[in-house]
Formats: structure tokens, C-alpha cells, sequence
């Protein structure tokens, strides 16, 4: 017999998960909320043209996947199974704002080799939360 998704005890990282990404999709949903809060008359002349080139789409994009993320990460520390899809829509989110970025030439071109890689870190991460809280269901450690 298949023990591999045999529930089990709760592993005692299991919080320790679930509070970091709690922790990453509140300074996320910090970071939009400046984002959209942000004057783009105080911004540098390189900041307010990438400012001004990003698609509302795109913006949205990104506010699903925080928003939606944030709530999934509570749900995690909950213990509660809606964590897991609230999770995969807080992925897929992110996967269409990394999508957006790129395909908007204008946008795509004003971004900096930093701003790509901290894109690419936080797909990363949103993919890394939505598989642990598909491996927590899987073992039985949400209810």
C-alpha cells in the first residue's frame, strides 16, 4: 500500500511555513498599496516612465495575486483547506503579472535587470507557498 499521502502528524515546521508566507503576502500587499498610493509627480524621471507604462491589467494582476495570496496565507496558518486553492489563484496571478510585464514591449523595456529578477523571486516564491499548502492537504494537515 501507498503511504505517501497517508495523513500524518503535523509537522512541527509546518507553522513556521505557513507565518513566513503569511509574513511575505503582507509586505506584498504593503508593497501594492504603496505602489498604488504613489505620486508619480514625486517619482524620478526613470521610475515615473515605468510607473506610467505598466497596464492597469498587469497592475491587477499583481493585486490579485498579493490580496488573494494573503488570504490563502491566513487560511494556511488556520489550517484550513481553502488555503490550497486560494493559494493556486494567488499563483496564477503572479504567473499572468510576470506574463504582462513581458508582453507589454513598453514596460518591458523601461524594466531594469533588478526589477525582472525580483518578479522572477516572487513567482517563485507564490509557486513554493501554493506547493506547500497542496503538501499540507495532501498529508492531512488542514482541516
Amino acid at each position: 500500500m501507498n503511504d505517501r499521502f497517508a495523513p500524518r502528524p503535523v509537522a512541527g515546521w509546518f507553522m513556521i511555513g505557513a507565518v513566513a508566507s503569511l509574513l511575505f503576502m503582507i509586505l506584498g500587499c504593503i508593497g501594492l498599496g504603496m505602489h498604488l498610493t504613489a505620486d508619480p509627480a514625486t517619482m524620478p524621471l526613470d521610475q515615473k516612465a515605468l510607473f506610467q507604462a505598466e497596464p492597469n491589467w498587469v497592475l491587477a494582476a499583481s493585486g490579485v495575486g498579493f490580496v488573494i495570496g494573503l488570504l490563502g496565507a491566513v487560511m494556511l496558518v488556520l489550517r484550513r483547506r481553502t488555503a490550497e486553492p486560494l493559494m493556486l489563484v494567488s499563483f496564477a496571478g503572479f504567473a499572468a503579472w510576470l506574463v504582462g510585464m513581458f508582453a507589454t514591449p513598453d514596460f518591458r523595456d523601461l524594466m531594469s535587470t533588478n526589477d525582472t529578477v525580483v518578479v522572477v523571486i516572487i513567482v517563485a516564491l507564490a509557486w513554493t507557498i501554493y506547493w506547500f499548502a497542496r503538501h499540507s492537504r495532501q498529508r492531512g494537515w488542514l482541516r
